[in-house]
């Protein structure tokens, strides 16, 4: 006897699992996916493709990591779906970064279906037995699912993504293939609030902390990455205006307010730092760090001296006011607390050295270039609504001489350090912000790693700029291993070629400051498609940041 037809209209039906999930990408504000197909995740990518989200198709799966990350920290959340363990274990890296950068990056990735599992069957793409992704990225991300039980997935999803949300995080969501259409009979019902911080703890922290910034004779604040993770600029700026505190931020929050705002000092980086910022920080009786992290870049190499009964040390993990620690005080809730209490400081603040010229920028045609002229030509450029990402190396250090403006991005993997991080990121934050001028400023060796994904830029038509430094090799590492070894080289490109190659684009060698110039301004009036500036440095230019980081590093590594 024939089945009767299902009289329930089309429309009351439940949403199936991944219909269900795609849904709840775009109420966190997800447009976009980035990743690459593959057997055990086509019908979610049917599915994907056939929805209000673009799917983008990458060149690798760490490239698809770097754009999600990127595009993550500059949306708010971001995503990519790739297929089980010849995919998903690919990008292991680009998680692990986004992981300890505090990006919320979803990575979702397909698995054999739970009927293909019966009596343990070796199919392929399998690595010993079908739970080893899953263990693998435990430990990379903050969550973790398996949509394996219909009863139970849409709370699983929801619990995921909150827990992306709240924690600024890479979060895992694996999908059997069987399990893409199937549609649970429970009605999805989203509830998963952010617990509130504990009243008393936070009454008490913002009365310590702000009686400590009132008595103290030469506050600061030392903003981080936090701030521009949870979108609490504003509120960090209120709360410097208020108090008349001059601003300093870490290399990680580089860019987390305008650069150009009269109480910025600029970043405090230790020893590596300039000396002004570091001896007026480092001279501070209440350091009042928000949102900040002590890795030993932040920390120039652990040259900081920072004493820990002068600090106000307050992160989304944690709240520390010298040796006193507050349990479930929510970062946001501390810093609103703080302006609406109001600091009231009677004492004058030291001058701090928030106003520095710099004599005006001029041009030396027939010269070579180096680093740090290009860089002062490049602030030339900047303004509002430019994004700059650095790749490792001397593209970092010597970027965090540029200055941002109002709504200028800096963007860099300036504690994981994981090569090869700009060109694929530049294709994610374009696409986070088709209107901005996206600036990548990658070394060669690190362009050589992942600059193909320049390919899907220019299929994308996106006005992408990529600067390659070539110095021909792994500039960094030279200085931390001094003498003749051959392993710092690499092979040399034409990278101005590239567009060609590619079908799309336009390519500029440049060897002077002219020639640089004239490929800077002709790229930044193009919005044809990518532009990929190839400038020849000398092998042992470098800035003063990286050889300032590189002599501390040095004594290390040749120790060890």
């Amino acid at each position: 006897m024939p089945a009767k037809p299902n009289s329930e209209p089309a429309e009351a039906l439940p949403p199936s699992i991944g219909e269900y999930l795609i849904q709840r990408l775009q109420d966190h504000g997800i447009a976009d996916c980035f990743g690459i197909p593959g057997d055990y995740i086509l019908s979610f990518y049917a599915m994907l493709e056939q929805s209000p989200i673009n799917a983008i198709g990458c060149t690798r799966e760490d490239c698809a990591g770097f754009a999600a990350d990127a595009y993550a920290r500059v949306n708010g959340m971001g995503a990519l779906c790739v297929t089980y363990c010849v995919g998903g274990l690919s990008v292991c890296n680009s998680i692990a970064g986004a992981y300890a950068e505090k990006s919320p990056v979803v990575m979702i990735t397909g698995s054999p279906g739970l009927r293909e599992r019966i009596h343990n069957p070796l199919l392929h793409h399998m690595v010993r037995n079908f739970r080893t992704q899953y263990d693998v990225f435990e430990k990379l991300t903050v969550a973790g699912t398996e949509l394996d039980d219909p009863q139970i997935a849409f709370r699983e999803i929801d619990r995921v993504l909150a827990a992306c949300q709240r924690y600024k995080r890479p979060v895992y969501i694996e999908i059997p293939r069987d399990m893409v259409h199937v549609r649970p009979e429970a009605r999805p019902l989203y509830s998963n609030p952010i617990p509130p911080s504990d009243p008393r703890a936070l009454d008490e922290a913002v009365e310590e902390a702000a009686a400590r910034i009132e008595k103290a004779r030469q506050p600061v604040l030392l903003l981080g990455v936090e701030i521009h993770r949870f979108g609490l600029q504003d509120l960090a700026i209120k709360l410097a205006e208020q108090a008349k505190i001059p601003i300093a931020a870490t290399m990680l929050g580089k860019g987390v307010v305008a650069e150009t705002h009269p109480l910025y000092m600029g970043l405090y980086e230790g020893g590596i730092g300039r000396e002004e910022i570091t001896r007026y920080v480092e001279a501070s009786d209440c350091v009042v760090m928000l949102g900040t992290f002590m890795t030993d870049i932040n920390l120039g190499i652990y040259t900081a001296e920072l004493d820990i009964g002068d600090c106000i040390y307050a992160t989304s993990e944690q709240l520390r006011i010298r040796h006193h620690h507050y349990r479930d005080v929510r970062l946001e809730d501390f810093m609103r607390r703080l302006v609406e209490r109001g600091i009231k400081r009677t004492r004058p603040q030291p001058p701090a050295p928030t106003e520095w010229n710099r004599e005006p920028f001029q041009l030396e045609p027939p010269a070579a270039v180096t680093i740090t002229r290009l860089m002062r030509r490049i602030d030339e450029q900047l303004g509002d609504g430019t994004i700059v990402i650095a790749d490792v190396g001397d593209a970092l250090f010597a970027s965090t001489e540029l200055t941002t403006h109002n709504r200028t991005e800096f963007l860099a993997p300036a504690y994981y350090t994981s090569m090869g991080f700009a060109v694929p990121a530049a294709l994610g934050a374009q696409t986070a912000r088709p209107d901005a001028r996206v600036l990548a400023i990658v070394g060669d060796g690190a362009f050589q790693m992942t600059g193909m994904e320049l390919s899907t830029i220019v299929r994308r038509k996106l006005p992408v700029v990529v600067i390659v430094l070539n110095n021909g090799g792994y500039g960094t590492e030279r200085l931390l291993h001094p003498g003749e070894f051959k392993f710092n080289d690499i092979h040399s490109w034409q990278y101005d070629k590239l567009p060609t190659v590619l079908n799309g684009g336009t390519g500029y060698l440049v060897r002077t400051e002219g020639e640089f110039d004239a490929a800077l301004d002709a790229a930044w009036n193009d919005r044809s498609g990518p532009s990929i500036l190839h400038v020849i440095l000398d092998p042992s230019d470098k800035s003063r940041a990286l050889a300032k980081l590189t002599e501390m590093m040095s004594k290390t590594v040749v120790q060890q």
